[in-house]
């Protein structure tokens, strides 16, 4: 039975490549959200991922053969995005196979993953999540919106929610005593929120935060992921505060967890 983490991966795999699909070669080198980093620049980046992925044993101590990537990028950019997305969808459709052929006991094996050692399982949770948001990295910059909905979409956000405590505490630095709620609209919606009690830790829920935050899922991600700019959303009016301003503001600039 594939796991959830697979499954959605594996839809990750179908709306990356059908959204490419639809790209013409001006899209295709349309800068993204990934600084330096072209539309194809990011397929590539994705593709290049999986492939070195392709055949490679779960391990502890070794990781997967990423040195390969920046070759197979490189290559990408002398070709056209039509040429890419043969490359890629050869790619995904192998990975595809290889990972439903695989029973509970690979998922369960022990792995190195970009969070750590944990097992190839986790792992394939933290590719839904690179997948969701480099998604989102081309569909920003093109106006095609869309993906923000379903158990990718929700597995992308939990694994910023697993973050919570980090960038509460030391991202954005809120102090001891301090109850916060982010309160996200949309499709994949919700709360996140976290309590400073000695350490900011994540809570499943407040009645009497001291300060709060809304905005919708994309703007959260984004922010997250450090895509964009605070006072871009901020000053659009996409981003709201309640309680303790000062608090909020503070939470809601420093949202970035990655790098």
């Amino acid at each position: 039975m594939t796991i959830p983490a697979v499954a959605n991966l594996l839809h990750c795999f179908e709306t990356f490549t059908a959204l490419c699909a639809e790209l013409d070669e001006a899209e295709w080198n349309t800068p993204s959200l990934c600084p330096g980093w072209s539309v194809k620049d990011v397929a590539a980046h994705l593709a290049g991922i999986e492939r070195a992925l392709s055949g490679w044993t779960p391990s502890a101590d070794d990781p997967p053969p990423f040195d390969q990537i920046g070759a197979f990028m490189s290559e990408a950019r002398r070709r056209s995005g039509a040429e890419l997305l043969a490359d890629m969808t050869t790619i995904l459709d192998a990975r595809r196979a290889e990972l439903t052929a695989m029973d509970d006991a690979a998922f369960e094996a022990t792995s190195w993953t970009p969070v750590g050692v944990q097992t190839y399982g986790r792992f394939m949770a933290v590719r839904t999540f690179d997948f969701w948001v480099h998604e989102q990295d081309i569909r920003v910059p093109l106006g095609r919106e869309g993906h923000l909905d379903g158990d990718a979409a929700a597995m992308a956000l939990d694994e910023v929610r697993l973050s919570l405590g980090y960038i509460v505490g030391k991202r954005a630095a809120i102090p001891e005593g301090q109850r916060v709620k982010i309160v996200l609209s949309g499709p994949v919606g919700g709360e996140l929120c976290a309590t400073v009690d000695g350490r900011a830790r994540a809570v499943d829920h407040l009645d009497d935060p001291t300060a709060t935050v809304s905005t919708d899922l994309l703007t959260f991600m984004l922010l997250a992921c450090g895509r964009i700019d605070p006072d871009v959303p901020i000053a659009a009016g996409k981003v709201s505060y309640d309680g303790d301003v000062a608090i909020a503001e503070q939470l809601a600039r420093n949202l970035r967890f990655t790098f």
